[in-house]
């Protein structure tokens, strides 16, 4: 009988690799965020990590920036190009985000719903959260794209 435990050893470590293939399919958030887009995309809101939404979102918007949610999120070309390709080539793949959320928008999809079931409706009202799109009010660690649930601190 051979043994199992290189193989399962392997799958240990692959999936914990940033920015492996297994480490994106089931966490989403595992993509070192790209410089320029966190600069671009952060100086608004929250740099949302790319595997939260599937890359026919991330088109949507980034084809969308001068009627951005609202805003003129415009960029030059180059800018957009590269924010676009970086995007689509890390978008969401895995089971939870394979389909579209409603307007786009990562606050609407299922997967996040679920997620957030048990925050208080008090809390989303509240003058330091505000919108379900703040998300580093109540994850510390949120503009560098960990939503670990251990750190979450929801303020009252």
């Amino acid at each position: 009988m051979t043994s199992r435990f290189p193989f399962f050893l392997c799958l240990v470590v692959l999936h914990a690799l940033p920015g492996s293939a297994l480490a994106d399919d089931h966490a989403g958030t595992r993509v070192p965020l790209l410089t320029i887009y966190k600069q671009e995309c952060g100086s608004c809101h929250t740099p949302f990590p790319p595997g939260m939404l599937p890359a026919t979102s991330w088109q949507r918007v980034m084809n969308n920036l001068g009627q951005h949610y609202g805003t003129d999120a415009s960029l030059d070309e180059v800018t957009a190009k590269q924010i676009g390709t970086w995007l689509a080539a890390n978008a969401g793949t895995y089971k939870r985000v394979r389909e579209a959320p409603p307007q786009d928008r990562i606050t609407k999809s299922a997967w996040f719903v679920r997620k957030h079931d048990e925050v208080p409706p008090r809390a989303w009202t509240s003058a330091t959260v505000k919108t379900p799109a703040n998300c580093g009010a109540c994850h510390p660690k949120a503009a560098e794209g960990a939503f670990n649930e251990h750190d979450v601190r929801i303020p009252r």
